[in-house]
């Protein structure tokens, strides 16, 4: 019977699935904050060519 401080380990495979657990870590971040607000700013101007962009690119 296992002691508390053992741990039992499973393969590290199973079927074909390989569980990856190290948090990968990327030189750019970005704040949820700024995620919205670029999102915000996509919408205002597809909104905005939708609204005036025939009379501004008329050839």
């Amino acid at each position: 019977m296992p002691r508390g401080d053992d741990k039992i380990r499973m393969p590290s495979s199973t079927a074909g699935i390989t569980q990856y657990y190290d948090e990968v870590k990327t030189k750019i971040t970005l704040r949820p904050e700024w995620v919205i607000a670029l999102a915000i700013l996509v919408i205002v101007i597809e909104v905005f060519l939708q609204i005036y962009g025939n009379s501004l690119f008329v050839l």
